[in-house]
């Protein structure tokens, strides 16, 4: 009898409901964590002031108050909200070595991160859709993309969310973890925050493959057909000028999918397959995975579109 109390007070120090997880900064360069928190900065710095500066531009411009550019300015919105998602944990580590964070504040910043991501996903789907309709009805564009019709978009993509974020995070609750963990980033990922419990995750692994089918599964898919049915629609143009025209309104969006999906598909190898590669690896393709769609996105619509180009040198320019 007495050690059996043993055995359970024993369990109960190793599990704890509400543990104490321990984020990973850069392994092996504990020490420089002050001057690689530069080129971090200035990557923050990048993202946050980019993509503030679109939002700005197409609200006040409105010569932009057009279906394209809401669908940006939602793209922008989302990527500084992936910014300010992991912004705080990953310069708190770098900068004071402050590594420990709760399940509950844990499971609130996946909630913002898995939730902007699976958002942006949602927004690129939306993005190929308005682009197949600039392209196959032009004349009939503003009229199919109405504003009611962005709107509805928009509450889709938000309610997609919320149905596929929530639940996952929710059965993480009942869930036991050990009672210190080390996570594998510098910031709460779902599938690294599952791999460190204690108790059963069948749930959890489930849910999370479902998630997985409904953003990345259903999302792609969309993408290549929209643009399967663009490319058909392009090689009916008879004037090669006017197909090279209609190309060069997608380069922008192919760079956004590609600079979203390739880093997401990357992320998600490494976490399933790659038991044996270095921390170093894992911690690098995490911070590219967040930090690379905020930078680059805004820089590839600004060089690319013409219209975002002339209303940033015009506010830069403007005397």
């Amino acid at each position: 009898m007495l050690q059996m109390q043993d055995n359970t007070e024993f369990l109960s120090n190793f599990t704890s409901k509400l543990p104490t997880f321990l984020l990973t900064g850069i392994p092996g360069l504990e020490s420089a964590h002050g001057w690689i928190s530069i080129p971090f900065c200035c990557l923050y710095a990048t993202a946050l002031s980019g993509n503030s500066m679109i939002l700005f531009i197409i609200v006040t411009q409105h010569s932009l108050h057009e279906p394209m550019y809401y669908f940006l300015s939602v793209l922008s919105a989302t990527d500084l909200g992936l910014t300010f998602s992991t912004m705080s944990t990953t310069l708190r580590i770098l900068w004071f070595q402050a590594n420990e964070i709760s399940l509950d504040f844990c499971i609130v910043q996946m909630f913002f991160l898995h939730g902007f991501t699976c958002t942006e996903s949602g927004v690129l789907v939306a993005m190929a859709f308005d682009r197949y309709v600039a392209i196959y009805k032009p004349l009939r564009y503003t009229m199919i993309l109405m504003n009611s019709r962005i709107i509805q978009i928009g509450f889709l993509v938000i309610m997609h969310t919320l149905l596929l974020t929530v639940p996952l995070l929710l059965l993480l609750k009942p869930v036991s973890f050990c009672k210190r963990n080390t996570l594998s980033h510098s910031y709460c990922y779902h599938p690294d925050v599952i791999k460190l419990a204690c108790s059963d995750t069948r749930a959890n692994s489930i849910c999370g493959l479902v998630d997985l089918i409904l953003t990345t599964g259903v999302d792609i898919p969309c993408i290549v057909l929209s643009y399967i049915l663009i490319i058909r629609s392009v090689l009916n143009i008879a004037f090669s000028e006017e197909r090279h025209k209609a190309f060069s309104t997608c380069v922008s969006h192919i760079a956004a999918v590609a600079v979203f999906y390739i880093p997401t598909f990357s992320l998600s190898l490494v976490h399933r397959y790659g038991r044996s590669v270095p921390k170093v690896v894992h911690t690098m393709m995490a911070n590219v995975y967040l930090l690379l769609p905020p930078v680059l996105n805004p820089i590839i619509y600004s060089v690319k579109t013409k219209q975002i180009r002339k209303a940033i040198l015009s506010l830069l320019f403007a005397k």
